[in-house]
């Protein structure tokens, strides 16, 4: 009797797909560049915005399994998700499941909240887009006073730095989730967002 193969199908769009290996690669030249090449780690950072910034509409207008309504739920239903998975009996979804979508969602928010600690620690030297801006969190009555500037920029700083060491546990947390999940599921999590394509049901 012939072996039946498995079915697979598109999940993961190329949209998507370039997203996410542009973020990886974004942030790690971000965070490998922070102290010594200032301008890398500027540019690298403007394109983690972009990215998240992309993200955040095609998690509106995208396909299926891009959307937010097909990966967004209740933290019950995550608890839930990962009480099946320490029992050994998880649910397979095609799409990200529950506690893989809660992951986007913080790591989203969290990128944000760097990107941002990133422009304010830039605009208290004077530079980018919201320097001697009140977006900046800056008065402008101060953008003469070398002394505000500098204890800004500090604050800043250090807020940048301990946010972009929580995205990096962040990171752990989620290559985790992909090496259990793909163990739990037996398939190559990493290999579908290269190729866009998983098996309809795993083995």
């Amino acid at each position: 009797m012939k072996k039946q193969t498995k079915e697979t199908v598109p999940v993961w769009d190329i949209a998507v797909r370039v997203f996410h290996w542009g973020l990886v690669a974004a942030f790690t030249i971000a965070y490998l560049t922070e102290d010594d090449f200032e301008i890398v780690h500027v540019y690298a950072g403007y394109i983690v915005l972009g990215l998240i910034s992309f993200r955040l509409i095609w998690g509106l207008i995208g396909t299926k399994h891009a959307r937010f309504s097909d990966f967004i739920c209740r933290v019950s239903r995550v608890k839930q998700y990962l009480k099946t998975v320490l029992a050994g009996k998880p649910k397979h979804y095609l799409g990200h499941n529950p506690a893989g979508g809660m992951m986007i969602v913080v790591l989203l928010l969290s990128l944000f909240a760097l990107s941002y600690s990133g422009l304010a620690t830039y605009a208290a030297e004077g530079k980018g887009p919201l320097a001697n801006t009140e977006t900046s969190l800056i008065p402008s009555a101060y953008a003469d006073d070398d002394h505000h500037r500098s204890g800004k920029g500090d604050l800043w700083e250090d807020i940048h730095e301990l946010l972009a060491n929580f995205i990096l546990l962040l990171v752990f947390i989620h290559l985790a989730g992909v090496f259990v999940s793909s163990l739990v599921h037996r398939e190559n999590l990493i290999r579908a967002m290269v190729t866009g394509k998983k098996q309809s049901q795993p083995e």
